[in-house]
Parts: structure tokens; sequence; C-alpha cells
């Protein structure tokens, strides 16, 4: 399995990161995860508009499905749109993205799938567990698994003990860390620190970490200390275009 970071920034967009956005492939398959702002120009800059075999999206906030929009029209509006796209989400989580255009404009553009987080489905070559996470909307934490590895995704998330599940013996754990020691107590119950998504990790027993959803103007260097309070692997950055291959024996 492999990832190719397309964005990991939080809220919006700068002008050197998208926001999240990530490229899973295995066996052929390519599969969009959380198409958010800026991700479209990122996605192209690897592959062609129609190499997307399907998109999962973690939940209905903007910086993580906002460019589904664009991708859409770009195959939709094509001189030879490719089959429609296989759109997987929880339940009205794309109504607004999917609300920019007349109905009839992108019909034939996809075909929506909705589940509710805490489900588990077969998604191409992966298998999908989902868990319902704590956050403004409602998210799903994310767990693909293939007979080669498992990638572990909170989407955006404040402190729950199913993240420990989400994540256990994950050989990469790709966690939102948008603050870096302390979350504004209006948040708290809601998105999670560098240092939690560390202390997550351990708990956890992931092979790596990789922290993402920083706030923009986050010290990258900060975050990644953080987290190593608790996780003694150096943590990584989602950082634009970073490709890093999967593979251990999670299941």
């Amino acid at each position: 399995m492999r990832l190719t970071v397309l964005g990991g920034c939080g809220a919006w967009p700068t002008a050197v990161q998208a926001c999240s956005g990530y490229l899973v492939e295995y066996d052929g398959f390519r599969l969009l995860v959380d198409p958010g702002y800026a991700t479209l120009p990122r996605l192209l800059h690897h592959h062609t508009m129609d190499a997307v075999d399907a998109v999962l999206v973690s939940h209905g906030h903007p910086d993580h499905c906002a460019d589904l929009n664009p991708l859409l029209r770009a195959r939709g509006l094509s001189d030879d749109p490719p089959p429609a796209l296989p759109v997987y989400a929880p339940h009205g989580a794309l109504d607004a993205v999917l609300a920019l255009d007349k109905p009839r404009m992108l019909a034939s553009a996809y075909r929506l799938h909705e589940f509710a987080p805490g489900d588990r489905f077969a998604l191409g070559p992966f298998t999908a567990h989902t868990w319902l996470l704590p956050h403004f909307v409602p998210n799903a934490g994310i767990r693909l698994s293939t007979p080669e590895g498992v990638l572990a995704y909170t989407g955006d998330t404040g402190p729950s003990a199913d993240i420990v599940h989400l994540a256990e013996g994950a050989d990469l754990f790709l966690s939102e860390a948008t603050y870096v020691h302390e979350v504004p107590a209006a948040d708290a119950p809601y998105l999670l620190t560098a240092r939690l998504a560390g202390q997550y990790a351990r708990q956890a027993g992931a092979a790596r970490l990789l922290l993402t959803h920083l706030w923009p103007g986050t010290d990258p260097a900060a975050a990644r200390e953080a987290a190593a309070e608790f996780f003694e692997q150096p943590a990584g950055l989602a950082t634009p275009d970073l490709v890093t291959e999967i593979t251990g024996t999670a299941s």
C-alpha cells in the first residue's frame, strides 16, 4: 500500500500547503481520501483526473471535501467522461458540496454510497472499518486494511478511547494534530494535539505516526517534539507530495 499526501493543512490552505487530502494505492486501485481545499491541483500533479477509482470522505467540513466539486466537474464535463466515480461518505456529509451545481449537471459523474460511522465495508481491494469519533459534525475514523498493511486515519477528532481501537497495531497512523500542546477549551472535545496523537499512537502500538491537520502557521518541529513525549519513533508530518510505503503484518 502506498500513501501520497496531497495536503495536510487544517482549516484553510496556505500558499504552500493544501488541506487534508491523501491518495492511497494498492493493487492498481487508487483511493482518494478527503479531497479538501486545494487538493485537486496536487492530485493532478501526480495523475490525470480519471485515474481515481473511488473517493472516501471522513466528514463534511470543506477542508476535507470541497475539492470533490472540481474533481467531479473535471470528470463529468470532459469530452470523454470516465465512468461514474464511487464516492463513500457519512450520511449527509456531502449534501452541501454536491449542491454547488445543478442536480443534473454532475449526476452521471458519481455514485454516492453513504454509510454510518461504525460500518465496515469493502472498497476496491481495501477493507474499510470505520469508527464514530467526536467532532463538530459526525466524523468517521477510517482503518484501511489490505493483506500487506494497515493505514489508520482519524479524520478530525477530539479525545476518544476509540482512537486506540482505530489505530491498534497499525503500520501507519495518520492522526490529526491541530494544536501542539493544548486545544482551546471550547474546542477541546473536538480536536487533538500533537502530544495526544503521540500518546494514542503509543497506546495503540502503531508502528509509525504521521501528523496532519496542523493549524496554519504551526511550527512543525514543535509538533514533532510534542508527539515524541509519548511516541518513541520519530513522528512524520503530512507534507505535500510526501510518498510513503505502508507494509507490515497488521490486519
